[in-house]
């Protein structure tokens, strides 16, 4: 029976559409089984009627045309299950419908097993015989390994249009949307565009070269021409902030760089040719990045993957063609890149989908600060299909309309209309304090990694830096950075906010956030050897990087010191050891008054949580890292698409553990602040206010709208509403609740389109 499978696999594996692929499977299923009857009936998503799609016994002429209600049948009995249904007399079954064009009046025995894919009914697998029996078990398990199977491509094929439920054409107009992430928020309709990379890197072989001076000369001359490349590229985008047009500054320092460029001609010089010695470099750089923890860091490999898709289509002589584009451009493409959005014209670009990425890709934040909507990680995206469509884009759910009806597009454009005033309100609120109806004030801050966000933070009204992650002058080199090149960093920072608190938190590698210099190998690296554990284990690089903090705030004093993924009292106990030591020995070198920084600790995992007095009896104050919290505290990895329902700052249980955390922490007044996702949830920040958290840190283009919550309620009102929500026992129910609550509040626009 498991070879049977696997050639029959194979066999489905290389059909050239479902249509095929399911005609394949009656007809080997009916074989294998020595059955009279094997059929395929999959589920009509638009009205839950069960189509017969493919079968090898019943009338050819049937195919199409049956049609049964969501449960209707023996079919529908299956679904309504979600079980396999053997029976050996059919007829006689109270659930059995007769179909007369079937022909299958002749045939007793029914097995029926149900197709799902991620929890989602799909269709049924049946079939059927003359003489009456039951089918054996091994029977039923093949035909459920078999249904199994067939669900991805079945899910694959409806989500693109590329299978059509009988007499229903594929042309009409779309009501139901395709799904991925929110990107950057807004509503747009438009016309499909679809872009692609001008070059494959992992396409090109190794190829020896005699002549090395010619191919570094060919390197070089097209690196120079990316170079003008990109300087173009950014030029236009002046209409926009400064630290929003950066992914253009770091291509040019990576066009730059001795990891880069030097490698690639110390390969060349090796003896390959270049186009293979950039592939071997790129994939090398990337991986670093693509194997880290931190969703921002990953997203890094993609921009430089960009570049050396550049550079290759330089010297493969390629240039990109003119091309004229719509009035209303949505742009789409199966990995979008900066490059790609800024070759069209910014007065014509309204929307950006990529059926890869994330809410933490350049693209995302480019669309962010142009303020035009992204949906990114789209699954199933018949990109080859999008373009010269009519397309609409719902930023804030991560909905795509392909093909929408005349209704979806009359109450989108109404939608768009209103976003528009919204934000054109929200716009005021840059300068105004976060402070409640009742006069509870909030402070707002920034997270960020790059100097080049400053500007922006500052522009949306941050009042300090919650959380700057110091990794990423470790991550551009290939080589620990010094004291002094830390030190320039810090004190940029420092200064930009000056008397403005900044919270520089210690490097953060391990996991799978690895520095390519110094690589962590383990067998489950999110269990093991990172945060603090490498900073105290590997303390000579601890000490270098707070010795370059303290240098760095000499004269500002804003300078506050954050311990991440602390898991023990002895861990904040030996931290704070060396920072004092190190504090001392600057002092005594310098001669000059630096004063001792404040110390505090991230609650990441629920080790601190539960130990939250004795940890902040040792700090100056507590920050929460929502993210890796909800991720540890439920069991889910944030990044995979099979949990990813899973994973909600509204569950119970991490509404439970910051209220635990606030209270040991207050009890000891002890400051307490959110520096994770959940405090640009707009719908979370109303129980942030009544737990009475003492600062916020998020996303800066996010401050404006938290600020519209908290200048909206009292915070009598928000904790009437805690209270209510710690009677409930599910993050969906929770999030309904408070999501009711902000529209109440006439602040509906934070979590959907309109206004």
């Amino acid at each position: 029976m498991l070879n049977t499978l696997r050639k029959l696999i194979t066999e489905v594996s290389a059909a050239q559409n479902l249509e095929e692929a399911l005609t394949i499977i009656v007809k080997r299923v009916k074989q294998t089984m020595h059955t009279d009857v094997c059929s395929v009936y999959l589920t009509d998503p638009l009205n839950e009627e069960r189509v017969l799609m493919a079968t090898d016994g019943l009338l050819p002429e049937a195919i199409g045309k049956v049609r049964l209600a969501r449960y209707e049948g023996l079919v529908g009995l299956v679904c309504e299950r979600a079980e396999p249904i053997n029976i050996d007399n059919a007829p006689e079954h109270p659930r059995y419908k007769y179909f007369p064009e079937t022909g299958e009046e002749q045939y007793s025995s029914f097995l029926g097993v149900p197709i799902i894919n991620h929890g989602q009914t799909l269709g049924t697998l049946v079939v059927q015989d003359r003489h009456r029996r039951r089918y054996a078990e091994e029977e039923v398990t093949l035909l459920l390994t078999l249904a199994a199977q067939l669900s991805g491509a079945i899910a694959h094929a409806q989500a693109s249009g590329r299978i059509q439920m009988g007499q229903r054409k594929r042309n009409s107009g779309g009501d139901k949307p395709f799904r991925g992430l929110a990107g950057a928020p807004g509503v747009a309709i438009g016309v499909g565009v679809v872009v692609y990379a001008g070059a494959d890197l992992d396409a090109v072989p190794n190829r020896y070269v005699t002549d090395i001076d010619a191919e570094v000369l060919a390197f070089e001359n097209a690196v120079a021409q990316v170079r003008t490349e990109m300087a173009q590229l950014r030029g236009q985008l002046q209409h926009i902030p400064a630290e929003d047009r950066a992914i253009f500054d770091a291509y040019q320092l990576m066009l730059e760089s001795d990891s880069l460029i030097k490698q690639t001609v110390q390969k060349i010089r090796r003896g390959n040719w270049a186009p293979g010695a950039l592939r071997e470099t790129i994939h090398e750089h990337a991986r670093v990045f693509a194997g880290m923890d931190d969703a921002y860091l990953r997203e890094r490999a993609q921009d430089i993957r960009d570049l050396g898709l550049r550079i290759l289509s330089r010297l493969q002589s390629k240039e990109t063609a003119a091309r004229t584009y719509p009035q209303q451009v949505i742009l789409v493409s199966e990995d979008l890149s900066p490059t790609m959005m800024m070759e069209v014209p910014s007065t014509q670009l309204m929307a950006i989908v990529s059926a890869r990425g994330s809410g933490s890709s350049h693209v995302a934040i480019l669309a962010r600060a142009m303020g035009i909507p992204a949906v990114m990680g789209v699954e199933d995206l018949p990109t080859g299909d999008l373009n010269d469509v009519e397309i609409v884009v719902d930023g804030f759910q991560g909905f795509l309309f392909i093909r929408p009806s005349p209704t979806v597009l009359r109450e989108y454009k109404r939608l768009r209309k209103e976003e528009s005033a919204l934000t054109a309100d929200l716009l005021t609120l840059k300068d105004q304090p976060a402070v409640t109806l009742d006069g509870y004030r909030l402070p707002m801050y920034a997270n960020t990694g790059l100097l080049a966000d400053i500007r922006s933070s500052l522009g949306h009204g941050a009042e300090g830096v919650g959380l700057y992650r110091t990794e990423i002058p470790y991550m551009v080199r290939d080589r620990f950075p010094g004291e002094q090149e830390q030190a320039q960093v810090y004190r940029k920072i420092l200064e930009a906010f000056a008397p403005k608190p900044v919270y520089l938190r210690t490097l953060d590698i391990g996991g799978d956030k690895n520095l390519s210099y110094f690589p962590i190998q383990e067998a489950n690296p999110f269990l093991g050897w990172r945060g603090i554990r490498v900073s105290l284990d590997q303390p000579e690089i601890f000490i270098v990087q707070i010795r370059a903090m303290l240098r760095s705030a000499v004269g500002l004093n804003n300078l506050n010191i954050l311990l991440p993924m602390i898991t023990t009292v002895e861990e904040v106990v030996e931290a704070q050891r060396l920072i004092r030591r190190v504090h001392h020995e600057i002092l005594e070198e310098e001669k000059t008054v630096i004063e001792m920084p404040r110390v505090g600790v991230m609650i990441e995992v629920p080790s601190a949580v539960y130990q939250i007095k004795q940890i902040a009896k040792r700090c100056d104050f507590i920050s929460i890292g929502t993210n890796d919290l909800v991720q540890y505290l439920l069991a889910v990895d944030r990044n995979n698409r099979r949990v990813a329902a899973l994973y909600d700052c509204l569950h119970p249980a991490v509404i439970q553990a910051v209220i635990q955390v606030v209270e040991g922490a207050h009890a000891l007044n002890k400051p307490v602040s959110i520096c994770g996702e959940m405090a640009s949830d707009p719908a979370a920040v109303i129980l942030l206010i009544a737990m009475g958290l003492d600062s916020l840190s998020m996303n800066a283009v996010n401050i404006p709208r938290v600020k519209w919550v908290i200048r909206n309620f009292s915070r009598d009102h928000t904790q009437r509403v805690l209270d209510e929500v710690l009677r409930m026992d599910g993050a969906e129910a929770i999030r309904r609740h408070l999501n009711a609550t902000l529209e109440n509040a006439g602040l509906g626009g934070l979590i959907r389109a309109g206004k």
